[in-house]
């Protein structure tokens, strides 16, 4: 650490190790009976229901119903839970539902357009190994064979 801290800061505990930063040195609550902290426990216990909920429906799901479900809707059906399931932890476990809106959307504006740029670019490699393989020009090589 260089010499020009301030040992009233809090600063010098994120440089370096980073195990100060969960040993209990910035602990916020120091009374675990406190309403806060039961009210942070009940919510965690709630979102991890939900969670397993979640999943006890998409493997149930995928034991019994797939198998007669066209597969188009079955796939539909396992994104939006899966979707569903990655919001919740984004939110919850990752802090990010404590955010403010402006910031939220700022990481999720540039993770919409990542991944419709996947999907652009798979849509557009199929069409071009499409045209590749039907082309005139492919099949006279593949006749001259």
């Amino acid at each position: 650490m260089s010499a020009h801290h301030n040992n009233d800061s809090i600063q010098h505990l994120y440089e370096g190790d980073q195990s100060k930063l969960y040993s209990g040195v910035l602990q916020h609550h120091t009374d675990i009976n406190s309403t806060e902290s039961k009210n942070q426990v009940s919510r965690i216990w709630k979102i991890f229901w939900i969670l397993l909920a979640i999943t006890v429906v998409e493997v149930i799901m995928g034991m019994f119903f797939s198998h007669s479900m066209p597969k188009g809707l079955v796939n539909f059906f396992f994104l939006g839970l899966t979707i569903l399931k990655a919001g919740y932890i984004v939110a919850v476990f990752m802090h990010l539902g404590d955010e403010f809106k402006g910031f939220i959307v700022t990481v999720l504006i540039p993770l919409v357009l990542f991944v419709w740029f996947i999907i652009a670019f798979l849509a557009d490699g199929g069409f071009w190994l499409h045209m590749n393989s039907e082309s005139p020009a492919r099949q006279h090589i593949e006749a001259e064979k």
